[in-house]
């Protein structure tokens, strides 16, 4: 269990309302709590939707084409890939909490060295470090999200989720007053660091402690020589959405300008509005997941996330596919919140290893998946490519329904 340190709080209440006071300002304390790892969140989420919005723009700086880019963009998944092996076991010896704040204080620094970035292997290099910190900030993040929700009663994990998912609305908006601004991505970089910069500031005094001594003692745990077949089961589950949130991402534009015919700039339509189904979905996921269950609010994301990419195929005409789109994004959007924090409370592996071991598998389906769709759409077409990945929603219903974790 997480420990809150409440000392205080008896050194500014009032003697005769000790009790009655005591319990009020320990609700608004892990209220506050809440907020603070809710933040942490948003700010693992600004930093990455901060650097993609001006990704034109650096592209444009340092005069690459669009393989040069493409290749050099593949630094950041191997510094992600590469810190996946020692990520948990840092976050399990070091605690948590001192990960989080450091890793996403790394996280937003690294974000400065790539507006610093002037030639492609100061880029390279800045992309590989963006995506080291990313994972490690995101394992310590994720483990603060499963000990925060340890502390309530009712389902909170999808806020947290949802909150990551706000940020990428503000940092497009952020972006776009960044360019009416005609600031560089290294000054819009430094704004971004200062923000990030406040919210440890202010928060970090009310991220969740742990008991760091019997973390180092879990933190010999090796899944290779003691495999959690549960842990690699979820991961599988994960792999599923991943993989159709992974197409959304990439191939969502295409898709509207290809098959669905958008014209100008409704081609944008269909990410538009997956994302704020996704971020929608992820708030109402505590809703619905205390009133009905993790079962079944995963058997039934499956099934939406597979209705929604066959009616995409099925009626590609831009109304049916807009609502398709969000209906994708309404499916996807509580799947990784409910398994991260079943695999977090898992009493075998501890917190940050098994999240590295669910989030390592998972990620697979975040690469995996765009390039198959287009593997696919080259030999067939981009409409047969989304109806194959449509089958991973059912290969989520079909796992959920038969793992004794979920009985």
């Amino acid at each position: 269990m997480p420990l809150l340190d409440y000392s205080f709080l008896s050194k500014i209440l009032p003697k005769a309302k000790i009790k009655k006071g005591f319990r009020n300002a320990k609700l608004s304390y892990l209220k506050r709590v809440r907020i603070a790892t809710s933040l942490f969140f948003f700010g693992m989420g600004f930093c990455f939707s901060t650097w993609a919005s001006r990704i034109p723009d650096i592209k444009s700086m340092l005069h690459l084409s669009e393989a040069g880019l493409g290749t050099l963009l593949f630094a950041l998944p191997i510094g992600q890939l590469l810190g996946m092996p020692i990520s948990g076991k840092i976050v399990t010896k070091y605690g948590s909490r001192t990960i989080s704040i450091i890793g996403l204080l790394l996280y937003a620094f690294s974000l400065v060295l790539l507006g610093l970035a002037t030639i492609k292997l100061e880029l390279a290099i800045g992309l590989f470090l963006f995506g080291f910190f990313a994972n490690l900030c995101g394992i310590a993040i994720n483990t603060q999200g499963v000990y925060t929700q340890q502390l309530f009663e009712k389902p909170i994990t999808g806020s947290f989720h949802g909150s990551w998912s706000l940020a990428g609305f503000c940092g497009a908006l952020l972006s776009l007053l960044m360019l009416a601004l005609k600031l560089s991505p290294f000054k819009h970089f430094i704004i971004a660091f200062v923000l990030i910069l406040l919210i440890i500031v202010f928060n970090y005094k009310f991220i969740v402690k742990t008991e760091v001594k019997k973390q180092e003692e879990q933190s010999s745990y090796s899944f290779f020589k003691n495999p959690d077949t549960t842990l690699i089961w979820l991961g599988i589950i994960c792999f599923c959405c991943m993989a159709s949130e992974g197409i959304m991402f990439d191939w969502s534009g295409v898709y509207f300008k290809e098959i669905v015919k958008a014209p100008g700039a409704l081609v944008a339509l269909g990410y538009t509005t997956f994302m704020i189904s996704m971020a929608s979905g992820r708030f109402l996921s505590d809703v619905l997941v205390h009133k009905y269950g993790n079962k079944k609010v995963l058997l039934i994301s499956g099934i939406v996330i597979s209705a929604g990419l066959y009616s995409a195929v099925l009626f590609p005409y831009l109304i049916p596919c807009t609502i398709a789109f969000m209906v994708v994004g309404l499916g996807v959007s509580n799947v990784v919140p409910i398994i991260f924090n079943i695999a977090g409370n898992n009493e075998k592996v501890p917190t940050g290893i098994a999240l590295t071991i669910v989030s390592s598998i998972s990620f697979l389906g975040f690469l995996i998946g765009p390039p198959l769709i287009g593997f696919i759409a080259e030999m067939t077409s981009l409409k047969y490519s989304f109806a194959i990945i449509g089958v991973f929603g059912i290969f989520i219903t079909v796992l959920v329904s038969r793992l004794k974790i979920f009985k």
